[in-house]
């Protein structure tokens, strides 16, 4: 019997997992389940065995994927002991800077932070909820906001007013499990790199850019949500707050409706009209596509040299993430947009939150002895 931890990824309508052992963190099986809410279907690996299982699910919803998740677990490796739930959650707010073992009380905190990520919050919450058949294994939350917590005032702030800014209406940032993992990567491979100034790129349907010096958060591209910053696979990015006022006064946009359509009809989606995948983007003959990938690389570079200058200067630059590590054409682009800095060290990294996320789950679990 060998204690093992399993990680979660809890989204709309997927949930991706790991499972490592506890001792040496050693992958022992990954898989997902996908198409939650529309035709739910397992796919998993077995590492050991390389046992391969793909299957379709009676129910679709976050129970059910949950439940067969455990019941693969326990079909096909009964030496394992589930010692803690490692869970994903996106926004920890003003109060969580570090993973914590999840109570009740914990868990309504983190639901009035619903409205700050509508997108990943609830789910990654229902992600909790539907792990209480592991009634033995505590639920551990690590936030991808925690990574920026300690930035300087002067790079959390909005040009509002106090009372506004006592109220949470502020910047927090996000990737920070992703950026977390980059960090430890560099001292370990790059020793001389993470002392010195890094922008780090996690580029995916979510992007954002962190400023790094010393291994630690500077500046980062998104703000109180995950919407602010570089365009993305279907988020807008940065955009006029009149822009917003405008289509609700002017256009009849309800709340509902405006978030829709910042959060899930813009980015590469809206400006292709043609796809948020950035691989079908590259290979379309259609001019919206080159002209969507060109927006995408002049914001990521046009950012770049923002983080440069929140850092005064950048020694390497480092891409991780689905189109960091996997499209060269886009990197390229970015790259020659930023050719009239100083020469700078160039890096592509394979994102691993998961593994960060069990790193900080079984230190947390030694801490509590």
């Amino acid at each position: 019997m060998i204690d093992v931890l399993l990680v979660l990824n809890t989204g709309s309508s997927s949930l991706k997992f790991e499972v490592f052992g506890y001792e040496k963190l050693d992958r022992l099986a990954k898989g997902k389940v996908t198409g939650i809410g529309s035709g739910a279907m397992l796919s998993a690996t077995i590492e050991e065995t390389g046992t391969v299982i793909d299957r379709p699910l009676a129910d679709d919803d976050h129970d059910t994927a949950m439940g067969a998740v455990i019941d693969l677990i326990d079909c096909y490796d009964d030496g394992w002991r589930m010692v803690a739930t490692v869970h994903r959650i996106v926004h920890g707010g003003e109060t969580f800077a570090d993973p914590v073992i999840v109570t009740p009380e914990i868990l309504s905190e983190l639901e009035t932070l619903v409205p700050l990520a509508p997108l990943h919050q609830p789910y990654n919450l229902a992600g909790i909820a539907a792990s209480d058949r592991l009634a033995d294994a505590p639920d551990i939350a690590c936030f991808d906001t925690a990574f920026h917590a300690a930035q300087a005032p002067v790079f959390k702030a909005f040009a509002v007013e106090e009372s506004l800014r006592e109220k949470g209406i502020r910047r927090y940032g996000f990737h920070g499990l992703s950026y977390d993992w980059i960090s430890r990567v560099l001292a370990r491979d790059y020793p001389d790199v993470a002392k010195g100034r890094v922008v780090a790129g996690h580029l995916g349907n979510g992007a954002s850019l962190c400023a790094m010096k010393g291994g630690r958060s500077i500046d980062t591209t998104m703000g109180m949500t995950a919407l602010d910053g570089l365009p993305m696979g279907s988020r807008t990015g940065a955009i006029d707050a009149g822009a917003v006022t405008y289509m609700m006064r002017s256009l009849g946009f309800s709340v509902d409706e405006v978030e829709r359509m910042l959060y899930e009809r813009s980015g590469l989606k809206g400006l292709s009209g043609v796809s948020n995948d950035v691989k079908t983007l590259i290979e379309s003959s259609d001019p919206r596509a080159a002209f969507a990938l060109d927006y995408f690389a002049l914001k990521v570079a046009q950012y770049a040299a923002m983080m440069a200058t929140s850092m005064g200067g950048i020694d390497a630059f480092v891409f991780t993430g689905g189109i960091g590590e996997n499209a060269a054409p886009v990197r390229e682009a970015i790259l020659s947009r930023l050719a009239f800095l100083q020469p700078f060290r160039i890096l592509v990294i394979a994102a691993n939150e998961e593994r960060m996320m069990a790193t900080h789950g079984k230190a947390l679990l030694e801490r509590q002895g």
